[in-house]
């Protein structure tokens, strides 16, 4: 019997979620192609791993004990990586990351042109995702590192199987269409009166703004609700009201934006998470010093 790590991947996973279609969308797999690796999982046992109760997947007695011994196995493989990287004077690996735009326009090139010269075995694919859903697919094993936020108005919890290290200290701007307020700092109370573009209030960054606001003594009108910086940032440039923007952000800012500072900060945290159990793994820490260093040539301020 030969067990295929990636279908032992998907058998936890859908032992966590309970559903074929969550496991699919935590692996960024459709379902059938779950449905059909998990068909041949059962095959390659020859024994019956799931049953279905209505729209949820529940395993078998002898489903349960293949799922536990797959963390095991899993866990293995990553510590069996590790004494790997830690045996060799050269690493040699390749790391996928998840990243959203700012990051990956403001700190990846200058980080991995940086490491491709200092370490040249070691490549970094990237993922984009949204900063929300970076953290889950590096627990599931999707990712080997990603990106996160923290904002001072909105911390997050972090999951006890994640390691994360601090990457820089951003601040919060407001864009505002040029002219728009004459002064070069602004409270944010005194955006009350513009209508706002902003992300929506599940995402960290719409949460985190709009309790600022809140806390500035307004509620925030949104007029235009928009995932993306650069979309919010052309709508502010086209007069259609004002935003928030990071430092990291500051580069997507068309030239008919005036960026001011807030006299009551906003502060996020840019951090790299990782599975604890990779701890030691050398190529982790080679990549998240590049960035670092990266982040420390931008001005990006550290706790």
């Amino acid at each position: 019997m030969e067990l295929s790590l990636q279908r032992l991947r998907m058998l936890r996973e859908l032992h966590r979620r309970g559903t074929v279609t969550a496991a699919a969308a935590a692996l960024h797999y459709t379902a059938s192609a779950v449905s059909q690796q998990l068909a041949q999982l059962e095959r390659d046992v020859g024994a019956t791993l799931f049953e279905r109760l209505g729209r949820r997947v529940q395993l078998t007695d002898l489903g349960l004990v293949l799922a536990e011994h797959a963390e095991e196995i899993l866990g293995s493989v990553e510590r069996a990586t590790t004494a790997l990287e830690e045996a060799q004077e050269t690493v040699s690996v390749t790391l996928t990351a998840g990243v959203w735009a700012s990051v990956a326009s403001g700190l990846l090139p200058p980080a991995l042109t940086a490491l491709a010269v200092d370490h040249p075995g070691i490549r970094v694919r990237t993922r984009e995702l949204a900063p929300e859903e970076t953290a889950g697919a590096v627990r599931d094993g999707t990712l080997d590192l990603s990106f996160v936020i923290e904002y001072s108005t909105f911390p997050i919890a972090l999951d006890p199987g994640l390691a994360r290290d601090v990457i820089g200290v951003e601040r919060l701007h407001a864009a505002v269409p040029a002219g728009a307020v004459p002064a070069g700092t602004v409270e944010l109370l005194g955006l009350a009166e513009h209508p706002w573009i902003l992300a929506g209030p599940r995402s960290h960054f719409g949460r985190a703004v709009r309790v600022a606001c809140q806390s500035a003594g307004f509620e925030p009108r949104v007029e235009h609700e928009v995932g993306e910086q650069a979309t919010a940032l052309a709508m502010v440039a086209a007069g259609l009201g004002v935003t928030l923007v990071s430092d990291l952000g500051l580069t997507l800012c068309p030239p008919t934006v005036d960026v001011l500072a807030l006299t009551d900060p906003v502060i996020r945290t840019v951090s790299i998470v990782y599975r604890t159990g990779n701890s030691r793994r050398p190529s982790l820490h080679l990549v998240i010093d590049a960035v670092r260093a990266a982040a420390a040539a931008q001005g990006l301020g550290t706790p």
